[in-house]
């Protein structure tokens, strides 16, 4: 049955949308549902572990987003549930991760879909002011392109939204395409 087969959750959105505190909320709800293994693929700790020799260009950041595909389809593929939290800006890469991972199990894609105005203020790593300042070339938003996706499975703001609450977008997502029990 679908409920019981491996699935990946792809989250995108530009730096500081809240992309990693939803993918993180999500996993401790899947895990507290306990019938399937919960990987969280993280950007930041992707870069660190699996990706530490790439750099930010296109090339590099195409490669290091199709790293994460790979692995989410080999977790999917063995019934486990893979959540990604990339940046992830081009919709052509993530397009041949969804291909990659649907061979094996369901490919849900949440754009997070917070502003960058409302990115920017937030800039908890002081990236965004680096960037505007030049000192970061190829900066997602400011220099470089996202490409918004055009038919995410879920849209979420968050906004003046609670945590807990897009997580529970995600969940009742989850829930109405059948991938866990409700």
């Amino acid at each position: 049955p679908r409920s019981a087969q491996g699935f990946t959750v792809f989250f995108t959105g530009f730096s500081g949308s809240g992309k990693s505190t939803i993918a993180n909320a999500l996993m401790v709800k899947l895990m507290e549902m306990g019938d399937r293994p919960v990987t969280l693929l993280d950007g930041d700790i992707v870069r660190k572990n699996l990706s530490s020799e790439l750099g930010f260009s296109k090339e590099h950041r195409d490669l290091n987003i199709r790293r994460i595909g790979y692995v989410a389809s080999e977790i999917t593929k063995n019934g486990g549930i893979a959540i990604c939290a990339p940046i992830a800006p081009y919709a052509t890469t993530r397009r041949a991760v969804r291909e990659e991972i649907e061979q094996y199990g369901a490919f849900v894609e949440i754009h997070v879909a917070t502003s960058l105005e409302e990115c920017e203020r937030r800039d908890r790593k002081g990236l965004y002011k680096l960037a505007r300042e030049g000192k970061i070339k190829e900066f997602t938003g400011i220099s470089d392109p996202y490409d918004v996706p055009d038919n995410p499975e879920l849209r979420v703001e968050t906004e003046n939204v609670e945590v807990d609450n897009c997580a529970h977008q995600v969940l009742l997502k989850l829930e109405s395409m059948g991938l866990i029990a409700g």
